[in-house]
């Protein structure tokens, strides 16, 4: 695999963090706690896995333009911003969620989840669609 690569296993990573999220949602509103638990902390490990994933491509290339103009620039850069500026939230949301839960906290675990799953669900979705718009469109 070459730094090259790296972009699309993120997309990949980030794809699966959100289909954990839902499914890790699903579980626990089926009262599965057992089943919730191990998907979030794959959730978890995948989000870790594209960190380190997309600091290293960033460290090697640097930033990459988006090459569209116009309203499609528009739409990306404000994809793009949200994006940001939530995802510098989700590690501290999402290992304060953890602990809690593994603490037993679970009423503070409850309150926090109900924040940290579409914070982090909008991050990672999102993260598949600034990939796709940055290097699948064509520009």
């Amino acid at each position: 695999m070459s730094l090259t690569d790296l972009p699309t296993v993120n997309a990949l990573l980030n794809g699966t963090a959100a289909t954990l999220l839902v499914a890790g949602f699903l579980l626990i509103r089926s009262g599965r706690r057992e089943a919730h638990r191990r998907v979030m902390v794959s959730a978890f490990a995948c989000s870790a896995l594209f960190l380190v994933s997309y600091l290293v491509y960033h460290a090697g290339v640097g930033s990459v333009r988006f090459r569209g103009t116009g309203t499609v620039r528009t739409v990306y850069l404000g994809i793009l911003l949200t994006h940001t500026l939530l995802a510098a939230a989700v590690p501290f949301l999402a290992v304060a969620a953890l602990a809690l839960a593994a603490k037993g906290r679970l009423e503070t675990h409850r309150r926090l989840a109900r924040v940290t799953l579409p914070v982090w669900l909008y991050v990672s979705v999102t993260g598949v669609v600034v990939y796709l718009m940055l290097y699948r469109m064509g520009f």
